[in-house]
Formats: structure tokens, C-alpha cells, sequence
């Protein structure tokens, strides 16, 4: 862990960390005196948002990225099971959305929470992302949810999905519509959450995991988040694999976070990012969406009585009382989200 004495980290006590991310911009986002100048503008984290971090052959325009994105959202949502409580729903768009405004992001993203047990997020080309409900229960604090999500909207904003797509051009360009590539760690939506859509590539090169993990580091940084909670989370993650316990998707059990990746995020801090004294960890708006989603589960899970025979039909004395449900939806509003940036 980066050693930081200095440094107080709130807890329980913030109500909103997208009011924290404004008070704590107009904190000097530069080096500290001592340290180096940046190698270049992805080092320099006091220009997030006028970088250029997509460099690289792409054979993608952003309004034909945002399409392919579109087309790939319209079928995971086929399938997948989107959450549409309105409090679970707009508390994880919040984070991801004062995170995108903290970023290099060149489109507006939209975020949705996928009912799975499954430890996992992904992001689409063109910035449309989904969180798993999974990987909201088992992050211990709101800054690790934020790490999680930090690194996928890093693999957005230096266009990873149609940077490796453009090099799998000359596999066939006929498949380039169906192409899928996301992931914590890289890996196909069939792994995401049983969604049946077709895959050709099913995880980032490790260059780009690489760079995912730095770029994202720096935007939760710059989101006001403490960015030890990237390093945190991984290590839960080794741990539980180690365990064998727990739902982890399919990128984490065949591709789990490696001891020399943590080092080198842990080495990103100490090179990149600027001290500071205070550092957003976590909300009670966490914990309450956390019992929120617990209850959720609870009414969804199927109630079973244990001495009904199995092999006859139930007497009007075996029904089984309805499950509740809630009534309250929201519509969906139409159109994309603006992107903002702080």
C-alpha cells in the first residue's frame, strides 16, 4: 500500500461523493514539488479531459463506435435482467457518471445495473456500461465500487473495444458487429451473465488491461476517490479465489488479478498521483443500497416449503401466499445522457 500519513479518509460521512469530487477540484491537481515531470499527457492527471488517450490505428470513427456499442446494448438488454429499482439504479449512474465527467471520455455513457449474482461490470464500445448486482454486494466500501468502474470507462476512453477490433480486421470484417470485448479483466458477455451474444474476441490484450488499470487509477483519483480501494478490491478478489467461494465471473476465475499487477498500480500511485490529505472511502447511501439490493434478493428468491410432497398436486391448503414485489417503476428517459465534465 502507498504510505500517506497525512492523509485523513472519510467515512460514513459523506452524503454525495459528486459534491465531494467539486470540493476537492479546487485542490491543485498538478505534481508535488518534488516529484518528476510527467513523461507525457497520460502521466499528467491535472490534464484529464484534454488528453488524447486513444492514440493508436483505429479504423472507427466515434459516431460508428457509438453505433456498434448501440447495436451490441440492444442485445445484451434481450436477454439480461436490468434492475429498474430507481434507487439502485440512479445511485450506481451517479458514481459512473461523475466518474466519466472526471475522465478522457469522448461520449456520453449510459449506465444500467444487471440483476446477477456474478462479481463483474462491463463496458460496450460508445459507452454503454453495465454493473452486475454481484459485484455491488461484495465491494466493501462505495470507493471500491468506483475502482471497479473507473477501469471500465477507462477501456472506453482509450477505445479498446475498436482498437483491438480494427487489429482482428483481417480475421473477417463481416464480424466486427459482434464483436465483444469488456470486462474487469477482460472477457465475452456469454461470460458476463449468460447473455447469448455471439463473440469473437473474449478479452483485452494485456497491454490494454495494463492501461485501463492506469487510466482508471487516475479517474478515481480525480473523482475525489481514495485510490488504494483499486489495490483493495483486487486483493479481495485473490483472496476469494483462493477461497473457491463466492460467484466470481469467469474473467476472474480464469484470469485473476496477479500480485505483479497490484505492484504496479501500487507503483502508479507513488509516480502519478499527487498527495492528498483527504480522500472520499465511503457513503451511508453505500450501505443503504446494499441492504437495499439484500432485500431485493430476499423477495425475488422463490419460497419453498420443505414437507410438500413432490410428487402430487398441492391441496388448496399447500399455496404458496404471492411474492411481493415492488410497484414503483420509473420510465426510462429517451435519448442519451450529455457528457460533462467537472
Amino acid at each position: 500500500m502507498r504510505k500517506n500519513p497525512g492523509r485523513k479518509v472519510w467515512t460514513k460521512t459523506v452524503a454525495s461523493v459528486a459534491a465531494v469530487a467539486v470540493t476537492l477540484a479546487a485542490a491543485p491537481a498538478g505534481y508535488a514539488g518534488d516529484r518528476d515531470e510527467p513523461k507525457n499527457e497520460k502521466y499528467d492527471v491535472s490534464k484529464i479531459g484534454d488528453r488524447d488517450v486513444d492514440g493508436g490505428v483505429n479504423f472507427f470513427s466515434i459516431e460508428k463506435e457509438m453505433k456498434l456499442g448501440r447495436q451490441m446494448a440492444e442485445e445484451v438488454e434481450r436477454t439480461a435482467r436490468i434492475v429498474d429499482d430507481p434507487v439502485i439504479s440512479e445511485y450506481v449512474n451517479r458514481i459512473g457518471q461523475n466518474i466519466v465527467r472526471n475522465s478522457d471520455a469522448q461520449v456520453p455513457f449510459t449506465i444500467k445495473v444487471i440483476d446477477s449474482d456474478e462479481v463483474n461490470a462491463f463496458a460496450l464500445p460508445g459507452g454503454f456500461f453495465y454493473v452486475n448486482t454481484g459485484l455491488v454486494e461484495l465491494a466493501e466500501t462505495e470507493s471500491e465500487l468506483a475502482g471497479v468502474m473507473a477501469h471500465e470507462i477507462a477501456h472506453v476512453t482509450a477505445r479498446h473495444g475498436t482498437r483491438q477490433a480494427t487489429r482482428g480486421q483481417i480475421v473477417n470484417l463481416a464480424s466486427i458487429p459482434l464483436i465483444f470485448m469488456g470486462g474487469w479483466v477482460g472477457y465475452g458477455v456469454r461470460q458476463a451473465a449468460g447473455i447469448a451474444l455471439p463473440v469473437t474476441f473474449l478479452k483485452f490484450s494485456r497491454g490494454f488491461e495494463k492501461e485501463a488499470d492506469f487510466l482508471g487509477l487516475q479517474y478515481l483519483y480525480k473523482s475525489g476517490y481514495d485510490p488504494t480501494s483499486m489495490v483493495s478490491f483486487f486483493e479481495r478478489i485473490q483472496a476469494q479465489q483462493k477461497r473457491k467461494t463466492g460467484k466470481l465471473a469467469a474473467a476472474f476465475k480464469s484470469h485473476p488479478p496477479t500480485k505483479k499487477r497490484i505492484k504496479l498500480i501500487q507503483e502508479s500511485m507513488d509516480e502519478v498521483l499527487p498527495d492528498r490529505e483527504q480522500y472520499a472511502l465511503n457513503t451511508s447511501e453505500f450501505e443503504q443500497v446494499q441492504e437495499r439490493l439484500a432485500r431485493m434478493k430476499h423477495r425475488s428468491k422463490p419460497l419453498e416449503d420443505p414437507d410438500r410432497p413432490t410428487l402430487r398436486r398441492r391441496a388448496p391448503s399447500d399455496t404458496i401466499d404471492p411474492i411481493e414485489t415492488d410497484s414503483g417503476r420509473e420510465e426510462e428517459e429517451d435519448g442519451r445522457p450529455t457528457l460533462k465534465r467537472n
